[in-house]
């Protein structure tokens, strides 16, 4: 069986309207407006909460636990990385305390707006903050979305852990991968 080894996906260029995401109160003179990263054609559009670190304390830049997890994942589900885009609701890695309901309704838009224009075809929703803000409903969680298909602004869209979450709680893995089997499944049968 082939391993896997991690890998630093390459970010895209920031668009146009990455300038008016600056005046975003997360946006901290040292935070890094981060838009995505991976294949900007891909298939898959994965969004998480916000970008993690990315360097570590000598300024070299690595691969973090919730990467490798997710990448892993991907692996694992028999999916490629050129058929994946990451991206995140917020687009900065906070850096400090912030209001984050004010911050997710600012954010939201910009994410609504990338999704419109890059039109993937399946969405993969992670961790109970982005499914909460991208179904419009506080009371939902990825327990009670995951395992079926959901349609998000007219896209296929799955709903899966956080990988941080995966990785906190191994017990987690199992049901995480059969979410990526359904993605790659689902993948399968649109071409």
């Amino acid at each position: 069986m082939q391993s896997y080894v991690p890998v630093i996906m390459p970010e895209i260029d920031l668009p146009k309207e990455a300038s008016l995401y600056s005046s975003c109160s997360l946006c901290a003179p040292k935070a890094r407006v981060i838009w995505g990263e991976g294949n900007p054609m891909a298939r898959i559009m994965v969004i998480l909460d916000n970008p993690g670190a990315r360097e570590d304390s000598a300024g070299k830049e690595y691969i973090c636990g919730t990467r490798q997890t997710l990448q892993g994942a991907i692996f694992k589900a028999g999916l490629q990385l050129e058929n994946i885009f990451l991206t995140y609701l917020l687009k900065c890695r906070p850096l400090h305390k912030y209001n984050k309901d004010e911050v997710r309704a600012f954010s939201r838009p910009f994410l609504v707006s990338q999704i419109e224009q890059m039109k993937p075809e399946l969405l993969v929703l992670l961790g109970d903050v982005v499914v909460q803000v991208m179904f419009e409903n506080k009371e939902t969680s990825v327990k009670a979305e995951r395992g079926r298909w959901h349609k998000l602004m007219g896209t296929r869209c799955a709903v899966s852990y956080h990988p941080l979450a995966v990785r906190r709680r191994p017990n987690l893995m199992p049901i995480f991968l059969e979410d990526w089997k359904m993605a790659a499944s689902a993948l399968k049968s649109v071409r």
